[in-house]
C-alpha cells in the first residue's frame, strides 16, 4: 500500500534552503507555507503541485485547516483520473459536510469528463436522475421528455438542437419534495444546459475547439450536483430541476441557418449560428421553469466564450435583472469560497441580435456573436423567464480546464455547485 503523507499548513517562511518555495519536506510530511495574502490560491496551487509529484493519499493535519482551506485543498488535489484519496481534519461535522461536498463535486466532475460516446443525451438525463433518486429516496421523482415526444409538449429547442444525432433529445424534470404534501409550492427552480457534445453544427468549430465540447453539458452537472449536495444537508423545499439535453451534430436531419423556431410561449427566432445552441435549449429549461410558479430560478450552463474572455478561468459570470439577486449571489458565493463576477444585463440588450423575419435572432452572425455577446445571450434567455422570477443566470466560465493550470487539473471543476447549493438553502 502507498504510504499516505501528512500535508500541514504553516504561516512561517520555509527555511532558507527551500529558496522561494512554498513548499516543504520533512520525512512523512510536506508543509505548505502560506506566505502571501490569497490563503486558499495558495492552497490550491500547494495541492497541485503535490498531486503532479505523484503523490496519492494525504491526510491533511494541524490546526490551520479550516473548512475552506481543506476544501481548496481537495479542489487542487483532485484530477480527472480516479486512484487518489484526502483524509479530512477537524471535527465530525465538518468532515461530514466536506464529505457531502466531496460526493456531489466528484458526481459533477465524473459526469463532464465522461466521453460524448459514453453520455448520450438520454444517459446524462439517466445518470442524474438516478444519483438524484439515490441521495432522495422517495422525495425525488423523475419525468424524461424524449425524442419526438418533445414536439408533443412543444419544447422546440431542445428537439431542433439534437434532432441531428443519431441518438435522441431529452428534457429530464425531477421533482424534489420532502414535504410530502403534494400542493406544496416549488421554491426554487433549476434548469441546466446538457448539450452532451457540440460540433457546432453547420457553423462547425475548429478541431481544436471541438475538443473540449464533452463538457458542454456542465452546466446540467452543476446544477444536479447542486441539488444533491442540498439533498445530503436536508434542505426541507420542494425543489424542481430540468436539464436540456442534446446533442448538436450535423446531419440531414440537423437544424440550418436561417430556420425560424416558435417556442411555447409564442417568441420566434432566427437561427444565424447553429453554435449558439446552449440558448436554444435553455429557452425550453426557462419556460418549463416558469411554470413551475416557483419565486427563485437558476440556470447554469457553458454558454459563451465571451464570459470566458471576460472574467477568465477562476470565476463564473452571473446575471440578473434584480440587482438584489447579484448581490445575493455575490454574498452566497463568499461564504463558501468561490468566485462570481456579475456582467452587464438591462432590457436593450434584447434588441441586441435582431432578424427581419422573428421576434429574435439567436445570436449575430459574426464571430463569438460580436460585442456583449455574454449580455447578449443572457438577455435572449430573459424573454423565457416569467416575469415576476427572481432570476439568476450563471455562464460557467470556471466550470471546465482544457489542461492542467496552477489551480485545477485538466477536466471538470466543478466550481459553482456549491454556490448554487448556498442559493438552494
Amino acid at each position: 500500500m502507498t504510504q499516505i503523507m501528512n500535508v500541514l499548513l504553516s504561516h512561517d517562511t520555509p527555511a532558507a534552503h527551500w529558496g522561494k518555495a512554498n513548499l516543504s519536506f520533512e520525512q512523512h510530511s510536506a508543509t505548505i507555507h502560506l506566505t502571501k495574502k490569497d490563503k486558499l490560491r495558495q492552497v490550491q496551487a500547494g495541492a497541485r503541485k503535490l498531486r503532479s509529484q505523484g503523490l496519492e493519499r494525504v491526510a491533511l493535519k494541524g490546526a490551520n485547516w479550516d473548512v475552506d482551506a481543506q476544501w481548496a485543498f481537495f479542489q487542487g488535489f483532485a484530477t480527472a483520473k480516479a486512484g487518489y484519496q484526502v483524509e479530512w481534519t477537524g471535527e465530525s461535522a465538518v468532515q461530514e459536510l466536506l464529505e457531502q461536498r466531496r460526493i456531489s463535486a466528484t458526481f459533477a466532475k465524473e459526469l463532464v469528463n465522461a466521453t460524448p460516446e459514453d453520455l448520450s443525451p438520454v444517459a446524462l438525463a439517466e445518470q442524474a436522475g438516478d444519483w438524484l433518486k439515490h441521495l432522495g429516496g422517495s422525495s425525488v421523482s423523475l419525468n424524461t421528455i424524449k425524442g419526438e415526444n418533445l414536439l408533443e409538449h412543444k419544447w422546440i429547442g431542445i428537439h431542433a438542437v439534437g434532432r441531428g444525432s443519431e441518438r435522441p433529445p431529452a428534457l429530464l424534470e425531477v421533482d424534489y419534495n420532502p414535504t410530502g404534501d403534494t400542493n406544496a409550492r416549488v421554491e426554487v427552480a433549476l434548469v441546466g444546459k446538457g448539450i452532451t457534445f457540440d460540433s457546432g453544427g453547420y457553423s462547425i468549430k475548429s478541431s481544436e475547439g471541438m475538443l473540449g465540447m464533452k463538457a458542454d453539458m456542465g452546466g446540467a452537472a452543476t446544477v444536479t450536483a447542486a441539488l444533491g449536495l442540498a439533498i445530503q444537508m436536508k434542505v426541507q423545499k420542494r425543489i424542481k430541476l430540468f436539464l436540456c439535453c442534446a446533442e448538436n451534430l450535423i446531419s440531414g436531419h440537423a437544424y440550418k441557418l436561417g430556420d425560424v423556431l416558435t417556442y411555447k410561449n409564442g417568441t420566434t427566432v432566427e437561427i444565424v449560428n447553429t453554435d449558439a445552441e446552449g440558448r436554444l435549449v435553455l429557452a425550453d429549461g426557462l419556460q418549463a421553469a416558469s411554470e413551475t410558479g416557483a419565486p427563485l430560478i437558476i440556470n447554469a450552463a457553458t454558454l459563451t466564450g465571451a464570459a470566458y474572455m471576460a472574467v477568465g478561468t477562476n470565476y463564473n459570470a452571473i446575471f440578473s435583472p434584480q440587482d438584489e439577486m447579484i448581490e445575493l449571489a455575490k454574498q452566497k458565493s463568499a461564504d463558501v469560497a468561490e468566485h462570481v463576477w456579475p456582467l452587464p444585463l438591462e432590457e436593450w440588450h434584447k434588441d441586441m441580435c435582431p432578424s427581419p423575419y422573428a421576434d429574435t435572432a439567436n445570436s449575430r452572425a459574426m464571430k463569438g456573436g460580436g460585442a456583449g455577446g455574454a449580455s447578449n445571450a443572457a438577455a435572449f434567455l430573459w424573454r423565457f423567464v416569467r416575469n415576476d422570477a427572481n432570476w439568476l443566470h450563471f455562464d460557467l466560465a470556471s466550470a471546465f480546464a482544457d489542461n492542467n493550470t496552477p489551480l485545477w487539473a485538466a477536466g471538470g471543476t466543478a466550481h459553482g455547485v456549491l454556490t448554487i447549493a448556498e442559493l438552494i438553502k
